[in-house]
């Protein structure tokens, strides 16, 4: 790679990261390399483009102004790789996927696993977030495509595919915990384990589509920290169905009497333009929705 390129993909991953040891890790650099890379840039133009602080680093003035036509180049460079890849028949290549952790935990290892069998020479890169942090970094550019929630923003592409169910979470001594079912009411009258970050929140629109209002006393977006606060008796919750796979917890996921549901997809910009080992990769995500969909309506 032209020695430039470097200096340009690691000065955009700073911005992106918020520091010189992240950028770092995610290109595989020291940190000292990436930090060498980018005074030789502030160097060669004259410029700071940079502030460091304790806490990281943030763009001057300057920088703000360059960062477009950087971000360019590499995008340019990236659509070239692209190219190549494709004439060399997917020798090589680099997909990128923003997901959430029960996507990551359950979902994605067995496709990859296939999709390596065919492709041994693809590398991955997956970044955890909410549900509004993937959309973002897929409308910018961050990550070549990912898991969402839906609906998503009207400029992204998607594959359904699955109507994930929303369950009480209980712990093992609830009165509740042998109920077929759990009135969506009686989670209201409990100290309440909300699985909640961004904008886009399922739970808290479920219960002010009934029009009630849970006591809610513990947020976070860690679904494992919410189940082992529910079987330590803290409280009670709802998670999607897809999180309480395997879980290593005493709970007692119980359907609600209201049904409810999370619709998720895999989203990207556009088919067209996207990599062939992400158009690739696209068929065998396309694939294992439409097999899970036959198994399904065979049994």
């Amino acid at each position: 790679m032209d020695m430039n390129i470097q200096k340009y993909m690691s000065f955009v991953k700073t911005v992106e990261c918020g520091s010189f040891s992240k950028a770092a890790e995610l290109l595989s650099y020291s940190q000292s390399s990436v930090s060498r890379m980018i005074s030789d840039l502030e160097n060669d133009w004259k410029l700071t483009l940079l502030e460091r602080t304790v806490g990281g680093v943030k763009l001057t003035s300057d920088g703000m102004k360059i960062l477009p036509f950087v971000k360019s180049v590499v995008t340019e460079y990236e659509k070239l790789q692209m190219e190549v890849d494709e004439l060399n028949g997917l020798q090589s290549g680099l997909i990128r996927i923003g997901t959430f952790s029960s996507v990551a935990t359950h979902w994605l290892p067995n496709i990859i696993k296939v999709f390596q069998r065919d492709y041994p020479n693809i590398d991955y890169e997956l970044l955890l977030g909410d549900y509004t942090e993937i959309e973002d970094w897929i409308l910018s550019g961050r990550v070549d495509c990912g898991f969402l929630r839906l609906p998503v923003h009207r400029d992204l592409e998607t594959i359904f595919l699955e109507n994930d169910r929303l369950l009480a979470v209980l712990p093992e001594t609830h009165p509740y915990a042998n109920a077929p079912s759990v009135p969506l009411s009686a989670l209201c009258e409990e100290p309440f384990m909300l699985l909640e970050k961004g904008s886009k929140a399922e739970i808290s629109e479920l219960f002010e589509k009934v029009g009630l209002t849970p006591n809610v006393r513990f947020i976070t977006w860690d679904d494992y920290a919410v189940m082992s606060m529910v079987e330590s008796g803290l409280g009670i919750s709802i998670l999607p169905e897809l999180i309480l796979k395997r879980v290593p917890y005493r709970i007692v996921a119980k359907e609600l009497d209201v049904p409810a549901y999370r619709q998720f997809c895999f989203a990207l910009k556009s088919k067209k333009t996207a990599s062939a080992a992400v158009r690739r990769f696209l068929d065998y995500i396309d694939y294992r929705h439409s097999s899970d969909s036959l198994r399904s309506a065979q049994q």
